[in-house]
């Protein structure tokens, strides 16, 4: 496999070489695909080059503050075919959405990634699986296309590594992440008011989610996995799909509990599934089972079929995980 560095030679090649680039991230957009892809506008910005950057979903409102974040557009509503792709947080080309429309024949794909399970899909692969976020690449390639940082840049990195590792406080948080974040502070970035954003800012609808899903907890395996469900009768229409995020966490954090799952049906007899876990088990091996990806300790996948079908079916796998057998109990 080619080194980091000279992925990072590619990667920044691709970039001198080409100009208006379709910038795409995941569906169901988070704080690290959002930011990086931001960064690597500002980074395109700083060259010269012209882009467009697109997300199949909404953009979550708290991530709105961002600059360049105005710019970002839904899939659908773009015309235009692109024949260079900067993909960003994507662990396979299916994650970009219904992108088809907008890709000219023969175009050629930038991947920029730290998922584990990134199927190398890209004619250029930048991927580093022990970077924190993929906001850390995006530095990284800023750092090699020798772009200067300035204020902007600096929010959409340090946003991204901030969302990534929970505030800095995810096994992620490295410290190179701590060098990074301290650096980016010196160019006027305001490490409070991104905290109050990101992660302590919560909605109504939130709140009125997060009560029904805690009435439906339950805590199995003497302790060690904790899981809720949202049916689909349970969103009201006025509740936006990013409100149902950070529930999972609520599982994961009790006491004792190893994996927290958070089953989520988006329509009739299909669910989003998101696990966490604390030191352990491996659910990004997991999630790829399902045909998901992630990381060891954060992952989801999607499923079609019953609820109860997949907590047979997740419950059987996690108790067969390499690591269930050193929290004591039987495999």
């Amino acid at each position: 496999m080619t080194d980091y560095k000279e992925q990072l030679a590619n990667a920044a090649s691709f970039i001198q070489q080409n100009d208006h680039f379709l910038i795409v991230s995941h569906i169901n957009p988070d704080g690290d695909t959002i930011s990086s892809s931001l960064a690597l506008a500002h980074l395109l910005k700083a060259l010269g080059k012209s882009f467009q950057i697109v997300n199949q979903d909404q953009i979550p409102k708290k991530f709105l503050f961002l600059p360049l974040a105005d710019q970002i557009q839904r899939i659908q509503n773009v015309k235009e075919k692109f024949s260079v792709i900067i993909s960003v947080d994507l662990a396979d080309r299916l994650r970009m959405g219904d992108i088809d429309p907008l890709v000219a024949e023969g175009a050629k794909i930038l991947n920029i990634d730290h998922h584990p399970t990134n199927d190398h899909f890209g004619d250029v692969n930048l991927l580093l699986p022990t970077a924190a976020a993929t906001a850390e690449i995006v530095y990284d390639l800023t750092d090699q296309l020798e772009v200067p940082i300035d204020k902007n840049l600096a929010t959409c990195i340090y946003t991204g590594l901030f969302t990534d590792t929970g505030g800095f406080r995810y096994s992620n948080t490295s410290p190179k992440v701590m060098r990074i974040a301290a650096e980016l502070l010196e160019y006027g970035v305001s490490p409070s008011e991104i905290a109050e954003i990101t992660l302590e800012t919560i909605t109504k609808g939130h709140i009125d989610v997060l009560k029904i899903a805690l009435s439906k907890l339950e805590i199995i395996e003497d302790g060690k996995i904790a899981w809720t469900f949202l049916e689909k009768k349970d969103l009201p229409d006025t509740i936006l799909s990013d409100e149902t995020e950070g529930i999972v966490n609520y599982c994961r954090n009790i006491e004792g509990v190893e994996v927290g799952v958070f089953f989520k049906e988006t329509e009739d007899h299909v669910i989003k599934v998101s696990l966490r876990s604390k030191k352990i088990v491996d659910v990004g091996a997991i999630a790829k089972s399902f045909g998901g990806g992630g990381h060891a300790r954060a992952a989801g996948f999607t499923f079609h079929g019953p609820l109860e079908e997949v907590k047979a079916l997740l419950r059987y796998k996690i108790k067969r995980d390499e690591g269930w057998s050193r929290l004591g109990n039987e495999t």
